[in-house]
């Protein structure tokens, strides 16, 4: 294995990665965790809108570097997409500056750097946490306040116009199988890096729980909009228990569940609550309407909870080799999930999981590949 004591590392972060509790951040703080147990020192530059700097990430980092978001509506209104413009500092360039020590740009976000032609000779990675535009386009659609919704689709058509600054890097970080295929098809040197999620080894409680689990960043229309075909169209009408967990839920499913006996919302969790709620969940059930990325919350639930009911769209792409069950229509959710209350997780099933996450999520291996890239 290659010694890395040596090496030096910026990192360039489009949020502050704790707490981690959102996918991208998961991404972003495991991957640094992960360089820096192989003897990387970490330069890491965040920036902050919300977020209180963070003592855990500091104690990682060799140095950390906090830059205000600028929101102006100066930036609302470039050419460019709000999410890179009000990401774009002098002072974070004149930080990298200070040395020739390669640069891992996190999200489509952090690109505003490959603009400067200051950074033109300098090794500089990118790592994709989805394909933006995409994205961006299904979050207008699904959308429901007109001018969150207009936002959207305006930084859609940005974010596509804006890509080919990729072809600038030294290389693309793609973050799943799919992703790689569609980068592939553009730009050169690409790689697949898959997600971090933080866990190396399957602690699956054995035994029976009562309850099922949805959780994600409840801000996200793609996933309100997951809760309320869950609450709905699923387990309304039934006594199984559901329970909703995530961050910032919207006043219309916080009003929703009111009205519904068997579903708990559990608003803010912090990280222990969240992965007690999902070891302790009989099953933890991942819909999307959208394909974007590897979900770190499919990761979370293999490697910590009992039964995984999903919709094709959540392991599109995947080798998932019987990990999960997969259900699509209402009825078909309900029947699984009527089916699997009932039955212990055993230990013989333990074992199985460990075997197969093993062959399916490997980050060991995952970070050398990253470290031999970095050079």
């Amino acid at each position: 294995m290659k010694n890395t004591s040596d090496n030096h590392i910026h990192i360039v972060s489009f949020d502050i990665p704790c707490p981690v509790n959102y996918g991208g951040v998961i991404d972003v703080f495991f991957k640094l965790k992960a360089l820096v147990e192989r003897g990387y020192k970490v330069h890491f530059h965040c920036f902050e809108y919300g977020r209180e700097h963070s003592e855990r990430l500091e104690s990682l980092c060799f140095e950390t570097h906090y830059y205000k978001r600028n929101m102006s509506l100066r930036n609302m209104v470039s050419n460019k997409p709000f999410i890179v413009t009000s990401r774009i500092s002098e002072r974070l360039i004149q930080d990298l500056m200070r040395d020739d020590y390669p640069i891992l740009l996190e999200g489509l976000h952090s690109c505003g750097v490959l603009l400067d032609p200051r950074m033109r000779n300098r090794k500089i990675f990118v790592r994709t946490h989805n394909v933006e535009h995409d994205y961006y386009q299904y979050l207008a659609e699904t959308e429901k306040k007109l001018g969150k919704k207009l936002f959207l689709k305006i930084e859609a058509r940005k974010l596509r116009n804006f890509e080919p600054i990729l072809a600038k890097a030294t290389g693309i970080l793609a973050i799943s199988n799919k992703d790689y295929e569609y980068f592939k098809q553009s730009y050169e040197n690409v790689y697949l890096i898959p997600a971090y999620a933080g866990f190396d080894k399957v602690d699956v409680l054995e035994g029976q729980g009562d309850y099922v689990l949805y959780h994600g960043n409840l801000d996200i229309s793609e996933n309100y909009h997951a809760a309320e075909f869950l609450i709905k169209d699923v387990f309304q009408g039934t006594d199984i228990k559901l329970k909703i967990a995530g961050m910032n839920p919207p006043g219309h499913l916080s009003k929703l569940i009111e009205n519904q006996p068997n579903v708990e919302l559990i608003e803010n969790p912090d990280d222990d609550t969240l992965q007690e709620l999902i070891r302790n969940a009989q099953i933890n059930i991942l819909v999307t309407a959208q394909s974007t990325g590897l979900k770190l919350k499919l990761l979370n639930a293999l490697f910590n909870g009992r039964y995984c009911v999903v919709n094709d769209k959540m392991v599109e792409g995947l080798d998932i080799n019987d990990l999960c069950m997969v259900a699509n229509t209402a009825d078909e959710i309900k029947t699984i999930v009527s089916n699997l209350m009932t039955k212990p997780f055993v230990e013989e099933q333990v074992e199985i999981r460990r075997s197969r996450m093993a062959a399916f999520y490997n980050s060991s291996r995952t970070t050398d590949k990253l470290v031999e890239l970095l050079g």
